[in-house]
């Protein structure tokens, strides 16, 4: 017994060579800081801390939305499904470094013919089949490149999910713009039917030429579209806002303008070290897959090595029941062989070049989301660096717009001005309130944007339950 497990266990002290060129990761491809300037507004240098989508989307309605998003949307399921798959895989890959055990038992009887005589067979064996002597780390190798193409997947998922929080806050704040885009229509459509009526009044008074009444009738006329547009609008962004949630959601969560948007979303700092991006989810995922290349480099240099399997057999074997257990009937075996190919027009080292050229692949790629992930938030706060200046501007356009139509209108009906300057006037209000909600809105979006692009949710890394 003990020569035979001997014999059965010493290849595992054998196995653990590995082939595998070390991972060695590269400096980051970024400056050690975010670019400084008028346009960024450098704040300090201290550590950006870890935040969650709550500490950023601090309105409770937008928390309760991304809430049930988590539960629900099919995306972040898919997602979910292909890491619990990624991760069996890598059960798989490591259940194949070590022996697989089995026993096998079987029973007979044979009758003399007919002499009332006969005799009983039983047989009870167990052993190792198929294992595979990992001498120069195949098998370790491959469980190793499924372990960080699991690792892989799961950062995917995070990167799923803070994508859908991003899309959600994104989709919340659009509808909060075109409630009050809506609410300029309506605002204009009703001082375009009050123009019409007075309009109409000084026509028919002889005060008023008829082209007064058709250019004041084309304002309402665009004024209306504008209202039925905004209401298209309306429930497109509901119907975005269900599918990223993955179900009927209470439409008292969603925002009445972007006055009760932007103090729910936050501001976050610039001055942070560009050392943050490694926790992105993609940089982590680019990492794992440059890991993952790495140990398939490993696997494709053992195959140029022989292979090695062991076979080991122990068990009992009797005529008769009574004498199953007997000292006598014990008996083992163990064997094994080998195989190695001799000439295969270098296929195998042509699947080592294979397996280096993915892993500078895989390198480049590690890089670049770097660099990506570098570019993507230096113009995040490029934008929001200006924002401040950019909302006051327009706010100041839209008052003085808004005087000067006050003005012209009643320039017009003392007499003193055309009614195309006052529809001119009346034209330019309507834009810079429009633009004024565009800047708003773009102000909310630069803080979601760096939110997504810091990959800053404490929480991206919680896996399906």
């Amino acid at each position: 017994m003990n020569r035979a497990s001997l014999l059965i266990a010493a290849p595992l002290l054998l196995a653990g060579c590995s082939l595998t060129p070390k991972t060695v990761l590269p400096a980051p491809p970024v400056p050690q800081s975010w670019p400084a300037g008028d346009a960024y507004l450098l704040q300090n240098e201290a550590a950006l801390p870890v935040l969650s989508y709550k500490t950023v989307f601090t309105d409770a309605r937008l928390q309760r939305l991304v809430e049930q998003a988590l539960v629900n949307n099919r995306d972040l399921r898919v997602a979910y499904a292909n890491l619990a798959a990624a991760r069996a895989q890598a059960r798989v890959s490591r259940a194949g470094q070590f022996p697989e055990l089995g026993v096998s038992a079987g029973a007979g009887y044979s009758d003399n013919g007919g002499t009332g005589s006969g005799s009983g067979d039983f047989s009870l064996r167990g052993g190792i089949t198929a294992f595979e002597l990992d001498l120069f780390g195949r098998l370790a190798n491959a469980a190793e490149s499924d372990r960080n193409s699991a690792l892989a997947t799961e950062a995917a998922s995070r990167t799923v999910r803070l994508a859908l929080i991003a899309d959600l806050a994104s989709a919340w704040a659009t509808y909060g713009a075109d409630r009050d885009l809506l609410k300029i229509a309506e605002d204009t459509a009703a001082n375009a039917r009050e123009s019409v009526r007075l309009t109409r009044a000084r026509l028919d008074g002889g005060v008023a030429p008829r082209t007064d009444l058709s250019q004041a009738e084309q304002i309402l006329a665009t004024a209306e579209d504008s209202i039925a547009q905004q209401k298209t609008r309306l429930a497109q962004d509901e119907n975005l806002i269900r599918l990223l949630v993955g179900a009927e959601f209470d439409r008292a969560q969603l925002p009445a303008g972007l006055a009760e948007v932007t103090p729910g979303i936050v501001q976050l700092p610039a001055g942070v070290s560009s050392e943050i991006l490694l926790r992105r989810p993609d940089v982590i995922e680019a990492e794992y897959r440059l890991r993952a290349a790495n140990a398939d480099i490993g696997i494709a240099r053992a195959r140029l090595f022989p292979t090695i399997s062991l076979t080991g057999l122990l068990g009992f074997a009797s005529d008769a029941l009574g004498s199953l257990f007997d000292s006598g009937s014990f008996n083992w075996s163990v064997g094994g062989d080998a195989s190695a190919t001799i000439f295969d027009f270098g296929g195998r080292r042509a699947g080592v070049d294979v397996t280096k050229a993915q892993r500078d692949a895989a390198l480049a790629s590690y890089e670049g989301a770097i660099q990506t992930a570098f570019r993507e938030v230096a113009d995040a706060l490029a934008v929001q660096g200006t924002m401040s200046e950019r909302v006051r501007a327009a706010a100041a356009n839209t008052e003085a717009a808004a005087d000067t139509a006050m003005l012209t209108d009643a320039r017009y009906k003392g007499g003193v001005d055309s009614f195309l300057s006052s529809l001119d006037a009346q034209r330019s209000l309507y834009a810079a309130r429009r633009s004024e909600i565009g800047t708003q809105l773009l102000l909310v979006s630069t803080r979601i944007a760096l939110f997504r692009a810091l990959g800053g949710d404490s929480n991206a890394g919680v896996t399906a339950p």
